[in-house]
């Protein structure tokens, strides 16, 4: 029975070129894998049928003879034991589905590193440069970043090619060695300085430059400050997280400044005036006759500058009606006089508050007599 045309067997017309033919094998092969129609002799037969053709027509030498001399050029060679490496095949083209690729890199970026800042709010608002120093895992000097005291002993299960074949049926499959992990060698007297961890931790100073406005949670990133990438790979971030320490005399709340501002008895029952300082000079602050305990006034743009979009935040001051103290004689003797005075007009007119507390208080206890 005359044996069927390669080409034909993969799909692909006789011109085609090598990623075509690359291209129908991986198609076919995954279609007809054993593993995926366990138990069925056809697609077994017919897998075998395409790693025949594919083994002829991906060695530019075979493909050339198969050419010009078709299937009698390979009569007196077992086609399945050919000097191509089955595994090779395999883990080009399965590599994406058992990782067993050999040509997988091992080399892989750098890890991203993140450093935690605290700053008085005074820098947050007005922004400063800090200089910072971070750890970091460098290569170790000693031993030249192979963790080994010496030379690496060669990997006796692998023989230093890092990968394994291990046969399955009728097909190799490839793995990476369990012994050396894929590197090909080992380490057998680990570095002193080291431990044949192949990185020592060093401190690395840096200049950060804090912008204006910034708050916390908020995050500055310094590219290709972060750990070293392995194989000369690209180093990762480093990642400036900033917090802001507590204030003695503000709260901040996103772009907005609140603080309690004491005044006087007689300002609050009279009313005034009050310079109040802010970062470029001072603002006038109008407190109305009568302010009470806990009223807040909002200063408009007197507060933090927007890192985002540049508008200012507000000003908040709260109230807080300061009782004087240390009184020498003659103001005691005022106030005495004031007092008289208050207590003339029993309808408790200068306290409406405490009026009404009293009458809320005389209510309640008339009620669980």
């Amino acid at each position: 029975m005359a044996k069927k045309d390669y080409y034909d067997i993969l799909g692909v017309t006789k011109n085609a070129e090598d990623r075509e033919i690359k291209r129908a094998y991986k198609r076919l092969a995954m279609k007809f894998h054993p593993d995926r129609n366990p138990g069925n002799k056809n697609s077994e037969d017919k897998f075998k049928e395409i790693k025949q053709a594919y083994e002829i027509l991906s060695d530019s030498k075979k493909r050339a003879t198969y050419d010009e001399y078709g299937h009698s050029a390979f009569e007196h060679e077992n086609v399945n034991n050919t000097t191509t490496d089955f595994s090779d095949i395999f883990g080009d083209v399965f590599g994406d589905i058992f990782g067993n690729s050999r040509n997988k890199q091992k080399s892989k970026r750098g890890s991203d590193l993140k450093y935690l800042i605290e700053l008085s709010l005074e820098d947050a608002i007005k922004g400063v440069t800090k200089e910072i120093k971070i750890p970091i895992l460098k290569n170790c000097s000693y031993c030249n970043g192979t963790g080994s005291q010496g030379d690496l002993q060669k990997c006796y299960t692998c023989h230093g090619l890092g990968q394994i074949h291990m046969s399955q049926g009728f097909f190799t499959v490839q793995q990476t060695c369990p012994k050396c992990h894929g590197q090909g060698n080992f380490i057998k007297h680990p570095c002193f300085y080291c431990k044949g961890k192949k990185k020592l931790e060093v401190y690395k100073t840096l200049s950060v430059k804090i912008p204006s406005g910034i708050n916390s949670g908020d995050q500055i990133r310094l590219s290709g400050e972060g750990e070293l990438g392995y194989n000369k790979f690209l180093s990762g971030d480093l990642y400036i997280e900033v917090k802001i320490k507590k204030h003695h005399l503000f709260i901040r709340k996103e772009n907005d400044l609140y603080c309690e501002l004491p005044i006087n008895f007689i300002i609050a029952s009279l009313g005034g005036n009050i310079d109040i300082p802010i970062l470029n000079g001072y603002v006038k602050l109008k407190i109305p006759q009568g302010t009470q305990t806990g009223k807040v006034f909002r200063i408009r743009n007197k507060g933090i500058k927007s890192i985002k979009n540049n508008n200012f935040g507000d000003l908040f001051c709260k109230i807080k009606v300061e009782v004087p103290i240390n009184l020498n004689n003659k103001q005691k003797k005022i106030l005495y006089e004031l007092k008289e005075n208050f207590n003339n007009f029993a309808d408790y007119r200068n306290y409406p508050k405490l009026k009404k507390f009293l009458n809320n208080i005389k209510n309640f206890f008339y009620k669980i007599k």
